[in-house]
């Protein structure tokens, strides 16, 4: 049974929504919300998936909320949710230096602390004044510290994505604009950077995106393989002829500085803006989701050859309807068996968001074979799922619902939630 929060703001519409959960968990073990946001201090609105560590912990952040900072939607807020279903606060952004927007999911090392970035504050200057973004880190006692204010220009600014960590403790990630690049995919505000921060807080860009051929904007997170090379994706530029500013690329960058466009995308038959993350296999196989593009425009879930080669695994809205999905934010888990899993932020179920459906957690076989796990019904089970899912031992599947779950007061209603189903 879910446990209401004690921070529920608005009492009748959170008794109202409990009689909708429990239904839900009496469901069985197929699929649980295991927490709804209510838009207080324990934030609102996740974008980012989750991590969880060896206890049954689960971290995250969330956009909006937290606390009443930057009024009247707050700043955002890390949070940590116990396996009996208690979420703690563990920071809540005020905005200015300390940071505003956590996009990206969070990173933990060994000693128990928390790494992430938040899309503006920081430094003055950007985003109307509002800061060009930050690299966090929140000890296990809850203390933060902003170990890089992005400054604009040749700096970077706007980290939405996550981090990535060596065994030394430097800190990867990338900035979707600035950088010292040709700055016709931005119209002057640079094409993005992909930077290295030191444990001490000293900032290095690695390198600044052109926009042709190497790609902008990079919105998605990298991932490192054991030789120390980044892989990562830009959700435009390349080499193809997409207007205006081509479809987006996948890109590998090494040790030595050198960055290698692995593949550009051409909108149809193969994708268009790959905004996710990538994972890889042991053969090296690259795979991801790109937002638009594919046979019918609506994303596509693809593969990436060591050699450069790519394979449109899944092209979304293959029925009338869209019920198998359509627009992929998120990035891919893949299993033992080859099974891929992810998410749509829209399809599903046709009744909901203006016929446009609420969302849906999908599994691919490795023969193209869609399976749909669980459909959203924008109520009190979530709508906008487009954060990445992880797996438990158990098998079982966990992310975030951007939005739907209580109603929570907000213009938007509804301030999302944390699932988890069977897989």
């Amino acid at each position: 049974m879910l446990a209401v929060p004690a921070s529920c703001k608005y009492l009748m519409a959170c008794l109202a929504a409990l009689a909708l959960l429990a239904p839900l968990d009496a469901m069985g073990a197929h699929f649980k919300i295991l927490y709804s946001f209510t838009g207080g201090n324990d934030g609102s609105f996740p974008h980012a998936g989750l991590i969880k560590d060896a206890a049954g912990n689960f971290y995250g952040t969330t956009y909006d909320g937290g606390g009443d900072y930057c009024a009247p939607f707050g700043c955002g807020a890390v949070f940590k949710l116990a396996p009996d279903g208690t979420e703690t606060l563990l920071h809540s952004f005020a905005g200015g230096r300390d940071g505003d927007g956590p996009w990206g999911r969070l990173i933990k090392n060994k000693d128990g602390n928390l790494y992430g970035t938040t899309i503006t504050g920081g430094k003055a200057g950007c985003a109307n004044s509002g800061g060009c973004g930050t690299v966090f880190k929140i000890a296990s006692d809850g203390k933060e510290t902003v170990l890089h204010a992005f400054a604009g220009g040749s700096d970077g600014q706007f980290p939405y994505a996550g981090l990535v960590s060596d065994a030394k403790g430097n800190l990867y990630g990338t900035t979707e604009q600035g950088g010292t690049g040709i700055k016709d995919c931005t119209e002057g505000f640079g094409s993005g950077t992909i930077f290295k921060i030191t444990p001490d807080g000293k900032e290095k860009v690695l390198h600044s995106f052109t926009g042709s051929p190497d790609g902008c904007l990079p919105d998605g997170p990298l991932i490192m393989d054991t030789a120390g090379n980044l892989y990562g994706t830009t959700s435009y530029g390349g080499q193809s002829e997409c207007p205006p500013y081509s479809c987006g690329t996948v890109f590998k960058f090494a040790p030595d500085g050198t960055e290698t466009v692995l593949y550009s995308f051409n909108i149809a038959p193969d994708g268009e803006i790959p905004e996710s993350r990538l994972i890889m296999d042991a053969s090296g196989n690259l795979y991801g989701t790109t937002v638009y593009g594919g046979a019918r425009g609506a994303g596509t879930v693809y593969r990436v050859a060591p050699d450069g080669t790519e394979k449109v695994l899944y092209s979304f809205c293959a029925k009338s309807d869209c019920a198998d999905g359509f627009l992929p934010y998120a990035g891919l888990h893949r299993d033992e068996k080859g099974d891929l899993y992810g998410t749509t932020g829209y399809g599903g179920n046709t009744n909901c968001a203006e016929g446009n459906g609420c969302g849906l957690v999908f599994k691919l076989a490795p023969d193209g074979t869609e399976t749909i796990l669980h459909a959203f019904a924008g109520g009190s089970d979530g709508q906008f799922p487009v954060g990445d899912l992880i797996e438990d031992n158990a098998g079982r599947l966990y992310s975030t619902a951007g939005a739907g779950g209580l109603d929570c007061g907000e213009p938007d209603g509804r301030c999302g939630n944390i699932f988890s189903l069977d897989r």
